[in-house]
């Protein structure tokens, strides 16, 4: 079984950064891409940016330039770097990990989800 925290979530003016971090208790063929989710309140979850093992990275067309998906596998460390913050960013942060895969976005091919962090941004 494989375990993800998420930590970093607060409340945050529009334009300002947050960094999320998303520790994962080991890594198996099952971790080979992790992704951020989000749900605001009132909408469907929905993917926010991935990444594959070998480096592949994916974003949402409205997070794309502001938002950065990394790792440090040394630390069992999945990150998300979030700058210029706008009110619609505002949600439930969710990191998830399943089996590779260029879907990324998607929910389904995750099997390992995070209890969530929150973050709110006011304008």
């Amino acid at each position: 079984q494989v375990h993800m925290v998420e930590s970093g979530g607060r409340s945050v003016q529009a334009g300002g950064s947050l960094k999320l971090s998303c520790i994962v208790s080991k890594y198996t063929s099952n971790t080979d891409s992790m992704g951020w989710f989000r749900r605001a309140p009132g909408k469907e979850r929905e993917g926010v940016a991935g990444i594959t093992g070998d480096g592949i990275t994916k974003y949402a067309s409205d997070v794309k330039g502001r938002f950065t998906i990394s790792q440090d596998r040394a630390k069992n460390t999945l990150y998300l770097q979030m700058n210029s913050l706008k009110p619609d960013d505002t949600g439930m942060y969710y990191c998830a990990a399943g089996p590779w895969t260029l879907l990324l976005l998607e929910s389904s091919p995750y099997i390992y989800w995070g209890q969530g962090t929150q973050v709110t941004v006011s304008s």
